[in-house]
């Protein structure tokens, strides 16, 4: 029977039997694959299984190109294959695939001896989502110094769709900045904490290293708390977070979009709260 031939039960029963043996190395040609005549068609569904194996590992080293050079080709590839068994692609878009992949990492038995590793496939991640994120213009430091004083500490901000931020037990950002390209770079020290902010204000996506108190700071503002109470708790957490440094820091990165709730002046033309 061929495929026009099935009703519509018939081919959503043949397309996950066909979908699901092809990650599985060890696993049955399903019976519903024939060829012309009847005739089985197990090396064929095997080169196919193959293939698409080979591609999902491709497509992983090109989101994750500093994790696989941090790790060597063949160990990613290893490590890439066992996670693509794991968790399937669930989108026909390659680059939303690996969303999963650093959390596999952590836990991958001998990916344990670089446990900075997960989190610089975090911050690659994040790069590669904020580089297709939709693209919306940053709010302006004119912007923000229109709203009056006594306002501002109510104001809410809403973020950049770019915007990314991954919080690290390690030096993750300056491991991953130093493996972006195959030029050398120096011996690093892994063991110092760095907080990572990710955004792409315009066209090019920018990985900065936040300061003291600035993932938490921002952490609050993404989540809608209004701007004092936001700088509150990272002052009770971090007594030394420097409020104004980051304020014109979020602005630089292009961290959001606008302030809420807007209104404009009609004489002015500027967005108030």
């Amino acid at each position: 029977m061929s495929g026009y031939e099935r009703s519509d039960e018939e081919r959503r029963s043949f397309a996950a039997a066909f979908y699901l043996a092809l990650l599985d190395p060890e696993g049955e040609t399903p019976p519903a694959v024939t060829a012309p005549g009847g005739t089985a068609t197990v090396k064929r569904y095997n080169i196919y299984r193959n293939n698409v194996t080979v591609s999902l590992i491709k497509a992983l080293a090109a989101i994750f190109p500093a994790t696989q050079r941090l790790t060597g080709q063949d160990f990613f590839r290893t490590m890439a294959r066992f996670h693509i068994r794991a968790t399937p692609p669930t989108s026909p878009l390659l680059f939303e695939y690996g969303h999963d992949f650093p959390a596999f990492i952590a836990q991958y038995e001998y990916a344990q001896s670089m446990p900075w590793l997960a989190d610089t496939a975090r911050i690659e991640r994040a790069w590669l989502d904020a580089y297709h994120a939709a693209d919306l213009a940053p709010l302006t430091a004119s912007a923000l110094a229109s709203v009056a004083p006594e306002q501002l500490t109510n104001a809410i901000f809403v973020t950049h769709p770019a915007t990314r931020i991954v919080c690290s037990e390690f030096s993750a950002l300056t491991i991953f900045a130093a493996n972006r390209s195959d030029e050398a770079s120096g011996p690093i020290d892994a063991s110092e904490p760095e907080d990572t902010l990710i955004t792409r204000p315009h066209l090019e996506v920018f990985a900065r290293r936040l300061p003291a108190g600035g993932a938490i700071f921002l952490k609050c503002l993404i989540s809608g708390v209004p701007l004092g109470e936001a700088a509150f708790t990272a002052l009770q957490l971090v007594p030394s977070f420097d409020l104004p440094a980051n304020i014109a820091d979020m602005l630089e990165a292009g961290t959001f979009t606008k302030l809420l709730p807007e209104t404009v002046d009609d004489k002015r033309g500027l967005i108030q709260s």
